[in-house]
């Protein structure tokens, strides 16, 4: 398994530009997963659901399975929110992970820029970004930019700058 993120502040494009790449990588025949970082709570279940009753009754996790799907939720209760490579090994094995999100943690990412933001550039303050995709040229950067429209553009950096799991955990380890 392979990993790389696509961060950047808030309506930037990040969900955009994953939908737009997954069928690309996918096209090519390579399995794709997503890792996607909530700053806040969230709910998958609905209350008066047997799933929502079973866990705000106390369980740690419930599972909710059908022939088509299933989901694991996991309460976390009064522990630590989980580090990304811990949820990345919770995870079925596939050729490349796509991390939306998770901008302070080590591990390759292409920011994704959006001018009408009014925010500033991650790169170069995050040694971690390894291109950018912005909707301007950035002519200051120190990394390849590219069209945040050119999807082909931006999958073929994906899989130029993906690292494996293994790599990722080295970095996390410094």
């Amino acid at each position: 398994m392979r990993i790389i993120g696509l961060a950047g502040w808030s309506g930037s494009g990040k969900t955009t530009l994953i939908t737009k790449l997954i069928p690309r990588l996918t096209a090519r025949s390579l399995r794709i997963s997503t890792l996607k970082h909530a700053h806040h709570g969230f709910d998958l279940d609905q209350p008066g659901k047997d799933s929502f009753m079973h866990r705000t009754a106390g369980a740690t996790e419930v599972i909710v399975s059908s022939a088509r799907r299933f989901a694991i939720l996991h309460e976390l209760r009064d522990e630590p929110e989980w580090d990304l490579l811990d949820l990345v090994a919770k995870m079925s094995a596939v050729d490349l992970v796509l991390v939306e999100g998770f901008k302070r943690d080590a591990f390759p990412k292409i920011e994704v820029h959006r001018t009408a933001n009014g925010k500033p550039l991650i790169h170069p303050d995050d040694p971690y970004i390894v291109a950018i995709a912005a909707d301007t040229a950035l002519p200051q950067a120190k990394v390849p930019v590219v069209d945040l429209d050119d999807v082909e553009a931006v999958a073929e950096l994906v899989l130029a700058n993906a690292i494996p799991l293994e790599k990722a955990e080295a970095l996390r380890s410094n």
